[in-house]
């Protein structure tokens, strides 16, 4: 099993947990202690064939694959089965394709993601779409201590974790583009008007947005596309991922800060978004839909078996789907409709629209496909 998700406070507690209860070796490749241990990678976990090996920070030593491949084959042989190896590691475009190349039939991928709702963490919906789901931001004492962790972690990011895997950008650079990005949460981006506001040319632009959603942290909403005989838009939305860190890059210290900044809007649907994907099932296909002349939908579901599910997001306490929704019905002819709204209650708008918290539809969303 190989795990991959975007560097975060908790990951390593959690490995170490795992390790701990599994009786396994742990290598954090970050340490120059650990990584020595690997300089004769396989004699050194070739002697531990019998136990779980948990390797952090793997992208710190790609060249581990093909040993790896070699050593999960020998225990095949010998009867050891499989669930040898957890990995763990900044997921890079590079390493992705790596690990699938070098250990293609002998892997399988899981995104690590924050928390979400439906994880309990003794915290309301409110303050976890403030704060967002890293652990030392959510599980902080206090909003300033959230925060504080958010911005400490945005600067580690923009400058030493994303010099790793992309070309040279001055870190003041990446973090202006960082944060137009999120002034412009969920909305279809030009790419080249971005580019002329930070200063940096269309193809770094570009690069930059790729790499971003590689590391997970932002994330790239394609629009739906079909023959319904309409113009229908096609550029891709954009979000940043996490809703703590879209607040910290704003500048949004606190719930009131939120609640009255032009963002709070796109910034709820960004969160919403991000917690019905965190459970949506292998196989579910999320876009927008928006025609020319005025139908739209913030998020369809497109089911394995081709059934879709329309999902309108509303931060009101009294929802109502506007007259673009009703015409994106009539455009997809969803199986399913929803509204998500802030409230505590599940009821329905009409015959077949329901209106429902974050929680419930995430819970639904979750057993869309069945096993």
């Amino acid at each position: 099993m190989c795990l991959l998700g975007p560097r975060q406070a908790g990951k390593t507690t959690l490995a170490l947990e795992v390790a701990r209860e599994a009786g396994a070796t742990y290598l954090d490749l970050e340490s120059e202690r650990d990584l020595a241990k690997l300089t004769e990678p396989e004699l050194y976990l070739g002697a531990r064939l019998d136990r779980l090996v948990v390797i952090d920070e793997l992208h710190r030593a790609p060249n581990l694959f093909p040993v790896l491949r070699g050593l999960i084959d020998r225990a095949r042989r010998e009867g050891e089965g499989n669930g040898r190896y957890l990995l763990l590691g900044s997921a890079a475009l590079g390493l992705l394709r790596q690990a699938g190349e070098s250990l293609a039939g002998r892997i399988r991928f899981l995104e690590l993601t924050p928390f979400s709702v439906l994880e309990t963490t003794r915290r309301s919906v409110d303050t976890q779409w403030l704060r967002g789901g890293f652990p030392g931001s959510l599980l902080a004492a206090d909003d300033a201590r959230s925060l504080r962790f958010r911005l400490d972690f945005i600067r580690t990011y923009l400058e030493r974790d994303i010099a790793q895997f992309g070309p040279r950008v001055a870190a003041e650079t990446l973090r202006r583009l960082w944060t137009m990005l999120g002034h412009r949460q969920g909305a279809p981006l030009n790419v080249a008007e971005l580019a002329r506001n930070v200063g940096i040319d269309v193809r770094t632009a570009g690069r930059y947005l790729d790499l971003l959603v590689d590391l997970f942290v932002a994330r790239r909403l394609v629009p739906w596309h079909a023959n319904v005989g309409k113009r229908l838009a096609k550029a891709p939305r954009y979000y940043i991922r996490d809703s703590g860190l879209l607040h910290a890059l704003l500048g949004i210290r606190q719930g009131e800060d939120l609640l009255s900044h032009p963002v709070v809007g796109a910034s709820f649907e960004g969160f919403v978004i991000e917690n019905l994907l965190a459970h949506a099932p292998v196989g579910v296909e999320p876009s927008y839909y928006r025609s020319s002349g005025g139908a739209e939908v913030d998020l369809v579901l497109t089911l394995p078996r081709g059934e879709r599910w329309m999902v309108e997001i509303k931060r009101s306490l009294s929802p109502r789907p506007a007259r673009g929704f009703h015409a994106a019905s009539a455009d997809l002819k969803p199986a399913r409709r929803f509204v998500v709204y802030p409230g505590d209650e599940r009821f329905r708008l009409a015959l077949d629209i329901e209106a429902m918290p974050v929680a419930e539809l995430a819970a639904l969303v979750r057993t869309s496909v069945p096993s």
